[in-house]
């Protein structure tokens, strides 16, 4: 299959939106990993007991009450 003028030009444009989106993706990602931390949190970070039936894993709390040795 040959393709034509027409659909190299959509397929360029198909990825350059892929492209566009996974960095959007990453860019957003970075920046919220930068961002501190509100101050109404800070006691929930303090407080890792409360969140005791949560099993996520990728959670920041999760990982402080591993570092701790808080229950799981």
């Amino acid at each position: 299959m040959i393709l034509t003028i027409n659909q190299t030009g959509y397929l360029i444009i198909a990825i350059a939106v892929v492209i566009l989106l996974v960095g959007l993706f990453f860019i957003s990602y970075v920046l919220n990993k930068k961002t501190p931390i509100p101050k109404e949190c800070v006691e929930m970070l303090e407080n890792t007991d409360a969140c005791v039936g949560c099993k996520n894993i990728a959670c920041s709390h999760f990982k402080a009450k591993e570092e701790t040795g808080g229950n799981k």
